[in-house]
């Protein structure tokens, strides 16, 4: 594989406005506390980072002065909380843009990006290369390259019961208007594999999925809708693995999160259920795969 290739979902940002309230009921929801406590004073943001065998989740929110805080700010105020970026790893950050653009994606130059630890100092370093946000349909898309060892985020054991803990990210879900406009970002322009497009009549949606690592992103379209290119795609949802949907239905339940009851998923063999009312503004599924779970990987 070329070093230039996304090799996998790095991880998912969710925009929030208290962190501290979301980090909480986000380490109640994954079974885990956060692996990070960062600030990035220069971009005037904050983050917590949960991570996960597969890819971590980012919380992020605006805190003191910075550019990227000030959009982030603008961001909540149009939009509320929610799903905000995705960030694609490479071994390779600088190839990975020309590659990009190559395949006609405008990005802008590599970037050395900093965070530190509030609660132990640990720093972490990284490069990225952003996506236009012209190009990328309305989210923040952008490919990442660790500098700092994989040990620097720290897999954290669960809290309670292990079975019942979220163990990896299955995958993301992207609503868009006009499927054929995301499928050649996602495709042709980010580079990721279609491994199945398939239309769904009684649902009415036809749906794209994008591997990635060991991860998924689900591209979701209205059948028969109108194309609309220059419509936004929406970030929407998230779905987690875990060892046993019994066992994180009732911890969750116990948490006093509003759970759907549990049903037999869209792959034979699967268990699913429901955690209602979006928490941090996302819409949440939970799984239990089949063929057992991901073993944890180099993640920063």
């Amino acid at each position: 594989m070329s070093d230039a290739a996304l090799i996998r979902l790095d991880h998912v940002l969710v925009a929030v406005r208290d962190l501290d309230a979301a980090a909480e009921s986000t380490a109640l929801l994954l079974g885990r506390r956060p692996s990070w406590r960062g600030v990035h004073p220069e971009l005037g943001t904050a983050n917590a980072l949960f991570r996960v065998a597969n890819t971590y989740l980012e919380l992020l929110a605006s805190e003191g002065q910075g550019a990227i805080g000030a959009e982030l700010e603008r961001i909540l105020a149009e939009r509320g909380e929610g799903l905000l970026g995705l960030a694609f790893g490479t071994d390779d950050v600088a190839a990975s843009a020309a590659a990009l653009r190559a395949r006609g994606l405008p990005v802008l130059d590599p970037r050395p990006g900093e965070g530190r630890d509030i609660e132990t100092g640990a720093v972490r370093r990284w490069r990225n290369a952003l996506v236009s946000p012209e190009a990328s349909r309305g989210a923040w898309i952008f490919a990442i390259e660790h500098e700092s060892p994989a040990d620097a985020l720290p897999l954290r054991e669960p809290d309670a019961d292990p079975d019942g803990a979220v163990a990896a990210l299955d995958h993301v879900v992207v609503m868009s208007p006009d499927i054929e406009a995301a499928r050649a970002l996602y495709g042709e322009g980010l580079g990721l594999r279609l491994a199945l497009d398939r239309s769904f009549e009684a649902r009415g949606a036809r749906i794209l999925f994008f591997r990635v690592g060991g991860a998924t992103v689900e591209v979701s379209g209205r059948l028969g809708a109108k194309p609309a290119p220059h419509a936004p795609d929406r970030l929407w949802g998230l779905a987690w693995q875990v060892p046993d949907a019994g066992a994180a239905q009732k911890r969750l339940a116990a948490a006093g999160f509003d759970v759907s009851e549990l049903r037999d998923g869209f792959k034979p063999g699967t268990r699913v259920f429901s955690v209602r009312g979006e928490p941090c503004g996302v819409a949440t599924l939970v799984i239990e795969p089949t063929g057992g779970l991901p073993k944890a990987g180099a993640q920063h």
